[in-house]
């Protein structure tokens, strides 16, 4: 947990702003799957189309992988100050006391609605939350132990994923020391081109264990890379020098890849996300490595174009845009949490319209957000109680 090269401590603004874009995009996502063809959503509309799952497909890519590598990020500046019993008992705090809270609270409306949706199914909500609560323990399944008829983690695999992977890092940090590693590897990402080389094990990773759809299209293991990577970056400041260096290097390869294995999902046939022939494998290794070039150039990107901001002192107060910012950074999880369930009841109430699916969509999008946010300003940010059960600071 040393600091090497010119690693900091200052907090990053582009990386709150990414990880708000993306849980706000997770709401024009997740209103789009009701119109989708091949997804089964909880509430479908009675048109459907195959475009929305191409558009999609480039958001994919990199958006839930970047959660990922900005949550190992902040976990490199936290187990620095925290320790690993620290860390653990934070993240705990942090993300298993919503996930509980929200698991019990609000994971079981779309599923309820998914079966109200039949219009044969006459149950109440308090009579179908017991059945929702039946379930059994599974190791295999793992982090996902807990299996049912009616149960399941629903939007929350993202907050389950989190905490597994946190309190694996706890371990690894307190067993296995990697200064020296880390130190060439850091070294070594100084000649161009090298910091897009963890591309390979995720390729490879992707290729083998498959893509599991229901993890918007990535492995669960291939999320714990991208989180480690994120952890180790953060670690030393010549990654993020190499980084913006080869951000364009990162968009030309990123596009090449795309380019070439994004069809291929459209023309092999079978189930490219679990086939294990060779013309699936292929796609799905260019896929791998195509996310990890699209994290390089938004990051690098991103980097290169981030001012820092004037300290308080010189403005007086803080400013404007730091308010923004801060305020956004604190917002992430909740409305994450908050915006499926939001999405779905919206959308239970929608799709019975007789509407082009254009306007039924845009209707989705604005009344959602518009409640997710609502919702998080007034019901969650103001009392203790409810800042502590989504996992903010008090």
């Amino acid at each position: 947990m040393t600091a090497t090269g010119t690693a900091s401590g200052e907090r990053r603004t582009e990386l709150d702003a990414i990880r708000t874009l993306v849980v706000v995009g997770l709401v024009f996502f997740h209103s789009a799957l009701v119109f989708d063809s091949r997804d089964d959503f909880y509430v479908k509309n009675a048109e459907t189309t195959g475009v929305t799952m191409i558009i999609a497909g480039f958001a994919v890519v990199w958006a839930m992988p970047m959660l990922f590598l900005v949550s190992g990020l902040g976990s490199w500046h936290s187990l620095r100050r925290r320790g690993p019993g620290g860390f653990a008992a934070e993240r705990l705090l942090r993300l298993g006391v919503p996930l509980v809270f929200a698991t019990l609270t609000l994971l079981p409306v779309p599923q309820w609605l998914r079966l109200r949706a039949d219009p044969g199914y006459h149950e109440s909500y308090l009579e179908f939350l017991p059945r929702f609560f039946e379930v059994r323990f599974d190791l295999t399944t793992f982090p996902f132990v807990l299996r049912g008829e009616h149960f399941e983690s629903g939007h929350l695999w993202f907050v389950v994923l989190l905490l597994a992977f946190s309190l694996i890092l706890a371990a690894l940090v307190r067993w296995v020391p990697g200064e020296r590693l880390g130190e060439r590897a850091a070294a070594a990402a100084r000649r161009r081109g090298v910091v897009l080389l963890p591309a390979v094990p995720l390729a490879a990773l992707t290729a083998v264990l498959g893509m599991e759809e229901a993890f918007a299209g990535w492995s669960r293991w291939a999320y714990l890379l991208f989180f480690l990577f994120g952890f180790l970056l953060a670690g030393d400041g010549r990654y993020r020098a190499a980084m913006r260096r080869d951000a364009v290097l990162a968009v030309v390869a990123g596009l090449v890849l795309l380019g070439v294995g994004m069809p291929g999902f459209l023309i092999i046939g079978g189930d490219p996300f679990t086939d294990m022939t060779p013309a699936a494998m292929a796609v799905r290794t260019l896929y791998g490595a195509a996310g990890w070039c699209c994290l390089v150039a938004i990051l690098g990107l991103l980097d290169r174009r981030s001012r820092p901001a004037k300290p308080p002192e010189e403005t007086g107060s803080p400013s404007r845009t730091r308010r923004v910012y801060a305020y956004l950074a604190t917002a992430v999880l909740p409305l994450y949490i908050l915006h499926q369930p939001i999405v779905v009841a919206v959308a239970y109430g929608v799709v019975g319209w007789d509407a082009p699916i254009i306007v039924e969509y845009a209707v989705i999008v604005a009344v959602s957000l518009t409640l997710t946010i609502a919702a998080y300003d007034l019901l969650v940010r103001r009392t203790r109680v409810t800042r502590f059960l989504f996992g903010m600071r008090g």
